[in-house]
C-alpha cells in the first residue's frame, strides 16, 4: 500500500496503523460503569487506583458547572510534575473540548489533589508518546489502539503512527 496520498510524506514507510473507526460513546449502563470511579474518588477511595487513573474536575465550556471524569494516564513525570492523557474518544470528547475552552483544571490522583494546566501536543509527539507506551506496555497498547479504532501491525512503527492519530493533553501542575 502507497503512502504517496494527498497530503501525505511519500517518503514515510508503508503504514503500519491504520485508523478503522472510532468507539461509540458510552450509553446506558455502559455510561453508568464508566463514571463508577468518580463515585469511588468522592468516597475518598482514589488511592486505590495508585497513579494509574486520575479525576479531573474542569468547567464546562458552556455552562461553567464543573465536571468531572476519570481518565487513564499514559505518562507521569515526577521530577516534571505532568500527567499525560490520550482522548480515546478524539478531539469530540466532552472533557477535551472543555480544556480547550479552559485550560485550567484540578485533578486528583490517590488523595492528592492539585491544580494543573492543559497543554495539547503535537500529531508528532502523540506518536511518540504512544511508541513509548507501547515499548512499556505492549499487551495494553494493543488493547488501547483496537478500542480506540486503530488496526496496528505490533510495531514501534504502528504503534507510533496511530498515535499520531489520537489527541494527548499534557497537564502540569500549576
Amino acid at each position: 500500500m502507497s503512502n504517496s496520498g494527498a497530503g501525505q510524506e511519500p517518503s514515510r514507510s508503508p503504514r503500519a496503523a491504520r485508523q478503522v473507526g472510532r468507539p461509540a460513546r458510552p450509553t446506558g449502563w455502559k455510561r453508568l460503569a464508566y463514571r463508577a470511579p468518580i463515585h469511588l474518588y468522592r468516597l475518598g477511595l482514589g488511592g486505590l487506583f495508585g497513579k494509574r487513573l486520575l479525576l479531573l474536575e474542569h468547567l464546562g465550556r458552556t455552562s461553567g458547572k464543573t465536571r468531572r471524569v476519570v481518565l487513564e494516564v499514559v505518562s507521569y513525570d515526577q521530577q516534571a510534575r505532568t500527567w499525560t492523557l490520550a482522548s480515546g474518544f478524539g478531539v469530540g470528547a466532552q472533557w477535551y473540548r472543555n480544556l480547550q475552552a479552559q485550560p485550567r483544571a484540578t485533578i486528583q490522583v490517590g488523595r492528592r489533589r492539585c491544580a494543573v494546566i492543559a497543554h495539547f501536543l503535537p500529531a508528532e509527539e502523540g506518536g511518540r508518546i504512544m511508541a513509548r507506551y507501547a515499548t512499556k506496555h505492549p499487551k495494553a497498547a494493543g488493547k488501547l489502539t483496537s478500542y480506540m479504532g486503530f488496526e496496528v501491525d505490533g510495531t514501534a512503527e504502528g504503534f507510533r503512527q496511530a498515535g499520531e492519530g489520537v489527541p494527548f493533553v499534557r497537564l502540569v501542575e500549576q
